[in-house]
């Protein structure tokens, strides 16, 4: 895994391998940070990354600049792979906890300018994410709901849903207010 642009750029991370992660691919970071860029200034964005792994996503976010950037995984190792990372790095915006993502989305009603949710791609209630989301106002004005995930999933009908991107074998569907 590694850093793609910003302060960073080129840094090589390794994640222990028992980590139960599938990170985001270089090419599929690279396309979801061209749109990103291209509907914002990173530097002035408040993150929530969902279902955060390695933290390969809230890495991206910080080395360009993002001014807050919360990481929810259920996975304590998970968790503590990206404290200690955010530390080597001098990440301070990044704040890592262990929780269920939906437990998380239901009890914490602020607001964030990106929500980044990578689930297992086998999580049969990814759903649930979108509804979550909308239903307890955790987008700010113009903000974006971006999932990642197979293509046997089909967002489109959503009320909120706004687009589809894939890249490669990653897809992400977008949402927004």
């Amino acid at each position: 895994m590694r850093i793609i642009s910003g302060i960073y750029k080129g840094k090589r991370l390794t994640a222990p391998k028992n980590l139960p992660v599938r990170p985001t691919t270089d090419f599929g970071k690279e396309s979801l940070f061209n749109m990103i860029s291209n509907d914002y200034d990173i530097d002035e964005l408040s993150v929530l990354d969902l279902f955060s792994g390695t933290g390969n996503i809230s890495y991206e976010f910080a080395s360009r600049g993002a001014k807050e950037i919360m990481c929810i995984d259920g996975n304590f190792h998970c968790v503590s792979y990206i404290k200690k990372t955010s530390k080597e790095l001098n990440f301070g915006q990044i704040s890592a906890f262990k929780n269920d993502v939906f437990s998380y989305l239901k009890k914490y009603p602020k607001q964030y300018d990106i929500i980044f949710a990578d689930p297992p791609y086998e999580l049969k209630n990814i759903n649930e994410i979108a509804e979550l989301v909308f239903e307890k106002n955790l987008l700010s004005p113009n903000g974006q709901l971006i999932i990642e995930h197979d293509r046997n999933w089909d967002f489109s009908e959503h009320a909120n849903f706004v687009k589809h991107r894939k890249c490669g074998n990653v897809n992400f569907s977008i949402f927004e207010n």
